[in-house]
């Protein structure tokens, strides 16, 4: 058995990036940045209004009330770009370029007059209200880094400074293949000792989450003629593929013997790791395989370690990994004595607003019905007994 820490070592070596390709940037959502993003202006590009009201000079409002001629008006998108002077006012709404001349603002609830005068009822401090240009970045400066993913809270900024298409790196295509011979399409109704393809459905949307191409293949069933077969089908043209099942040392796991006849170079078969130890990595000609464990947890917690690096690091994401934290455990844990440990839980926050991470309830790494309400995982490594209180380390998912 391996480190956790080495397998993904092995697995970044072993991945490069996939290269990149130019896309419309209302299709890049979930996609990962191939180019530094760019401020084209400074932003903003000059000193805004945030109120409406009126530009004023803040030496002018020190005896208020004050009476001011109103000389002209800025809105957004319709400067006035005159210059203002002394004992003058610009009536300015929210957006609008503030005239040079006027170093404050007045909110309309301070003023009374008319339309062509303004009273000032209370003195107002330069610089007050308004947005400096460039304040928030300068011309030429990076705003978003290559290797970030574009989000629904950062697609705007992309949108600010005119790309309107992204240079993005190219989404890897992804080889589902579930094997066993107990398993049956989800549409069927199982027989006697058989259960339904939960794996497969899962790992797709897992797949398609991480920015893949994920395509589902028929199951294999335990035939190591059939599953070399299955195997060589499914691997063609694809970056990866996720193999479920028959990857532990049983009669009918053969997996690992199939892809070694293939030709295969196996690079680990087990993980120091709970759910997950009998995971495998390799490659088939140029295609990564992962063979994961056929218990659903197993196979969700060796995905997210393992797999999702992979898919990212094609991807040449900055962010291959997934993110960590610190929560305090809700009741007593343990880990495997010989093996680093990862237990499914549900984030939760106490009274004193402190976040805790709850351990579900688990009949093992065959209980997707428990796992289906984790939020995270709490790391505990191997022979670590953690108690109810302390605080744990834990991996969003």
């Amino acid at each position: 058995m391996i480190p956790v820490s080495k397998a993904i070592d092995i697995i970044k070596r072993q991945t490069g990036v996939h290269g990149a390709e130019r896309i419309e940037l209302a299709d890049s959502v979930g996609r990962v940045l191939a180019e530094n993003i760019v401020a084209d202006c400074d932003m903003p590009p000059f000193d805004r209004s945030q109120m409406d009201g009126f530009a004023v000079t803040a030496s002018d409002t020190k005896n208020a009330p004050v009476t001011l001629k109103i000389v002209g008006e800025s809105a957004a998108g319709s400067g006035w770009h005159k210059t203002m002077k002394r004992g003058q006012a610009v009536r300015i709404m929210t957006g609008a370029p503030v005239p040079a001349g006027a170093d404050a603002l007045a909110r309309i609830e301070i003023t009374s007059g008319t339309e062509t005068e303004v009273t000032i009822l209370e003195a107002v401090k330069k610089g007050i209200a308004i947005v400096q240009k460039g304040s928030e970045i300068k011309k030429g400066r990076v705003v978003i880094k290559r290797g970030s993913p574009i989000t629904p809270n950062n697609i705007a900024t992309l949108s600010a400074f005119g790309y309107a298409k992204v240079k993005v790196g190219k989404r890897p295509t992804v080889a589902i293949l579930g094997t066993g011979s107990e398993i049956v399409d989800i549409h069927k109704k199982p027989g006697r000792d058989q259960i339904r393809n939960s794996n497969s459905v899962m790992l797709k949307a897992m797949a398609e989450q991480c920015g893949a191409v994920p395509e589902t293949f028929p199951i294999a069933n335990d035939d190591i003629s059939n599953l070399k077969s299955q195997i060589s089908n499914a691997a063609k043209n694809k970056d990866i593929l996720i193999i479920t099942g028959g990857v532990s040392v049983g009669k009918y796991d053969l997996t690992k013997a199939a892809l070694i006849e293939l030709g295969a170079k196996i690079f680990f078969e087990k993980v120091r790791l709970k759910p997950g130890k009998p995971a495998v990595f390799a490659r088939l000609g140029k295609t990564l395989v992962f063979g994961l464990p056929g218990n659903p947890v197993s196979a969700a917690v060796t995905f997210q370690l393992f797999v999702r690096k992979a898919i990212m690091q094609l991807q040449g994401s900055s962010e291959t990994v997934l993110k960590k934290g610190f929560a305090g455990l809700a009741a007593d844990a343990k880990a495997a004595r010989d093996r680093d440990t990862y237990l499914p839980s549900r984030l939760e926050t106490d009274e004193t607003g402190r976040l805790v991470a709850v351990p579900l309830r688990s009949q093992g790494s065959s209980d997707f019905v428990g796992f289906a309400q984790a939020d995270s995982l709490v790391f505990l490594a191997s022979g670590q007994t953690a108690r109810a209180g302390e605080t744990v380390d834990i991996v969003f998912l």
